[in-house]
């Protein structure tokens, strides 16, 4: 048969941590933990707070010792093995079943024991004495209750315990071991804790000639497919001494390295971060710039987008006309509606001083902005469910969920904050210069009518009252004040058809300008309420998958 100790170390075997790098992989699982939160599989998750803890307590005890628990089925003589290793009669053994109820632990060596036996719970303690005890100095050897008692307490100590030490050893009897509980239930679980697993079959003296190896052969068989390849049994009799030498040698080895202890917390420490390899992904899709630019143009819609840059383009056209359009109808004006005013939207004049987002909601208050149609509040549901869709897609589940969530922030927080960020935003530009050309011709030109008219006005009075004629410079044959008068009014008209015209031209623009603006704003709305919280979920997933792959190493 192929013997490896498992604790000794070869060229190609996996070489202890040291405890600067089991306290990084511990905190690099401890804050994938942090960041995962309930995002993470809840038992995979405790079971790794768990280790955490373990890690950070047990590599901050003082003292080199190393704890090796003997755990074994009811009648496996694990307690003979225990006392006939520590030399004397320390563990209860006898016929009754369960013997064994609580931890028993012995001492090799002078250096204190007792906060780790502490940290243990492991109240039954003896200093083992005599010549010998040198070869094993610094083991704590722990004799565990029945893993399969029928006492449930009992099992539930001996697991207590065996999450704990630092190496197994796994003892059975030619009867049970093929027994399923040792297998199923404890050495294939804790396949990866190769390293400081020792397995013994006790009580080979029962065993007639050549029947320990064909025993110790098949148990063998049974390791590697429990996961431990190329596992040594090591055959015992308590009774005989049949093996001792052999695993007192192997005790040696186990406290002479001293890492054991790193081992098995090395091992604690993957076997976590691989139990919540499945609560992440291994890559992020993201948030495609496709279906941002969807939800800002149904945020846009919804908060009314297309009905203020209609009213700004129509606010510009007037007030165009007011100023650029002929002087005798510009009055009529005065009897439309402005559309921003309608709006709420007209109290960014210019040369305001600048106001904040608490000025406008304690003083401005809520525009008279329409609200959504269900159309667009639909529109706005669709695109945000399709970003929580594209930047969930592979994660687990409950990632996916929460990215789903963190994608539909509540509606009537967000209508107020699309409401507030149109208010915010200024509907206004620099007033364009042909506006003070335009008008100053305009009034010169109403002038010049005007001049006209109370010249022929004149004229006609004179005549009237049949005073000398008023003298007149003729063009041809059309008077001066003629020419005034008409010239001045058809002029007037043609120059507000040309500024009328100048008008769509520029509240065309002023509406692309402020479309730019509101757009800009929504965008920013949208990524604070829906962008940034699905990328904020996406960051703790990536941080909690490095965390997992740190401690993994």
């Amino acid at each position: 048969m192929s013997r490896l100790n498992p604790l000794r170390r070869s060229g190609g075997a996996t070489q202890a941590l040291s405890v600067e790098e089991l306290g990084a992989r511990a905190d690099a699982l401890s804050g994938a933990l942090g960041t995962g939160g309930a995002r993470l599989e809840p038992a995979p998750a405790a079971r790794a707070g768990e280790v955490v803890d373990k890690v950070r307590e047990r590599t901050s005890l003082v003292g080199g010792h190393t704890v090796v628990a003997l755990a074994g089925a009811t009648g496996s003589g694990k307690s003979s093995l225990f006392n006939a290793l520590v030399g004397a009669e320390v563990a209860r053994s006898g016929m009754r079943r369960p013997t064994t109820s609580t931890p028993t632990a012995a001492v090799w060596g002078s250096e204190p024991a007792g906060e780790l036996l502490d940290w243990l719970s492991v109240g039954t303690r003896h200093q083992v004495e005599g010549p010998d005890t040198d070869q094993l100095d610094g083991l704590v050897l722990v004799d565990l209750p029945d893993f399969d008692s029928r006492e449930s307490a009992h099992r539930e100590e001996a697991t207590r315990v065996l999450e704990l030490v630092d190496v197994f050893v796994w003892v059975t009897d030619p009867q049970k071991y093929a027994d399923a509980v040792l297998h199923d239930d404890y050495v294939a679980v804790l396949r990866e804790y190769g390293a400081v697993t020792i397995v013994v079959l006790n009580q080979v003296d029962r065993l007639p000639a050549g029947g320990q190896e064909q025993v110790e052969g098949d148990l063998a068989r049974l390791l590697e497919r429990d996961g431990l390849d190329r596992h040594e049994v090591i055959g015992t009799s308590a009774l005989t001494g049949a093996g001792l030498g052999e695993l007192r040698a192997r005790l040696h080895d186990a406290v002479e390295h001293s890492d054991a202890s790193r081992h098995r917390l090395g091992a604690d420490l993957r076997t976590a971060a691989e139990g919540l390899s499945s609560s992440v992904a291994d890559v992020e899709a993201g948030i495609p710039d496709r279906t941002r630019a969807e939800l800002v143009d149904a945020l846009a819609r919804s908060a009314g987008v297309p009905t203020v840059v209609d009213a700004v383009a129509r606010d510009f056209r007037m007030e165009s006309w007011a100023r650029t359009g002929w002087p005798f109808t510009r009055w009529v004006r005065a009897f439309r509606p402005a559309p921003l005013k309608r709006l709420r939207l007209d109290r960014q004049a210019d040369g305001a001083p600048d106001i904040t987002e608490h000025d406008v909601r304690a003083v401005l208050g809520r525009s008279s902005i329409p609200p959504p149609a269900p159309a667009a509040r639909a529109a706005v549901d669709l695109a945000s469910r399709r970003i929580g869709t594209a930047a969930g897609e592979g994660l687990p589940i409950r990632w996916a969920d929460a990215v789903a969530d963190a994608a539909r922030p509540p509606s009537n927080d967000l209508a107020d904050d699309l409401d507030q960020a149109v208010m915010r935003t200024s509907l206004r530009g620099r007033k364009p210069m042909w506006w003070a050309l335009f008008g100053l011709l305009q009034i010169l030109l109403a002038v010049a009518a005007l001049v006209g008219l109370v010249w022929l006005v004149v004229i006609a009075l004179a005549g009237w009252l049949q005073l000398p004629a008023i003298p007149t410079f003729d063009v041809g044959p059309f008077a001066t004040p003629f020419l005034l008068l008409v010239g001045g009014l058809l002029a007037g008209l043609l120059l507000a058809a040309v500024a009328r015209w100048l008008a769509g031209i520029g509240a065309r623009k002023r509406g692309k300008m402020v479309d730019k603006r509101l757009r800009l704003a929504i965008g920013a709305v949208a990524d604070e309420r829906v962008v940034e919280p699905v990328e904020q979920v996406l960051t703790d997933h990536a941080g909690a998958r490095a965390g997992i792959r740190r401690a993994l190493g």
